[in-house]
């Protein structure tokens, strides 16, 4: 069974007012979408239950993180049970904002990553590189390193509801994107880990997205490559183009 073209679009800390909120969601409502390509948006966790009444029923909501407990002190923190209860079906977990400026591991990761899947919820799991990881050869060390830590704690079946997203660090919000090539290339070998790590099924039926300065320019070249699945989206989600990289594979 051919696996389900998937964009998502990580709103991060957008928009800053709900006005503005109002007007992305209109435009994604009124917009003429695939029907074959799952869309799933992640707005800052103020606006998801407000967003996710008002949002068309064939676009899902993401949280942008969530813990690993499902409930106590953790003052700021959301718990899978809590987004299960509200509805909400998504959470980003590894995101390479989260690893860099609030320190977490690829061990925290995992651990929210097998919390999040306990509660009922499904995982955007994210994986990729530096530029200095990059120019020393390492990117395909550091991505396995990143998804061992999963595989680790994670079932086979569990598996079922995690899209991984691979998203080179350096090409996150500075304009630079991975040739299609090199996309294809880390895609490849993450299939390849999986087959190895976890089984055959998983890595034939695990959808791999790409994320890094995704545009309607660029999206068309990785969207043809045979181990990309899909995207996750970030400045440009909250633009109308977005509508054209979610029917990217239309024509």
């Amino acid at each position: 069974m051919p696996r389900q073209f998937f964009v998502g679009g990580n709103f991060k800390m957008n928009p800053i007012s709900r006005a503005q909120k109002k007007i992305i969601i209109n435009e994604l409502n009124a917009a003429d979408l695939d029907p074959n390509t799952e869309v799933v948006i992640a707005p800052p966790s103020l606006y998801l239950l407000p967003l996710k009444d008002i949002v068309r029923n064939d676009v899902k909501v993401s949280a942008q993180n969530c813990y690993c407990k499902t409930s106590g002190a953790y003052t700021g923190e959301i718990s899978p049970a809590q987004l299960a209860d509200a509805g909400v079906p998504y959470v980003i977990l590894g995101h390479s904002e989260r690893r860099t400026l609030f320190h977490e591991t690829s061990e925290l990761v995992a651990q929210k990553t097998k919390a999040a899947l306990d509660g009922g919820l499904s995982v955007i799991l994210c994986v990729g590189e530096t530029l200095q990881e990059r120019e020393a050869g390492k990117t395909t060390q550091v991505v396995e390193n990143q998804l061992q830590a999963a595989a680790a704690v994670l079932n086979e079946s569990d598996w079922g509801r995690v899209v991984i997203a691979y998203e080179p660090v350096w090409a996150i919000g500075t304009g630079k994107v991975a040739t299609a090539a090199q996309a294809q290339e880390v895609h490849a070998y993450i299939r390849k880990y999986l087959s190895t790590a976890v089984s055959a099924a998983v890595s034939n039926n695990t959808r791999i997205i790409y994320g890094g300065s995704v545009t309607a320019s660029n999206c068309k070249e990785l969207s043809t490559q045979i181990d990309v699945d899909g995207f996750l989206v970030g400045g440009a989600s909250l633009k109308p183009e977005f509508v054209d990289i979610i029917n990217v594979k239309r024509n």
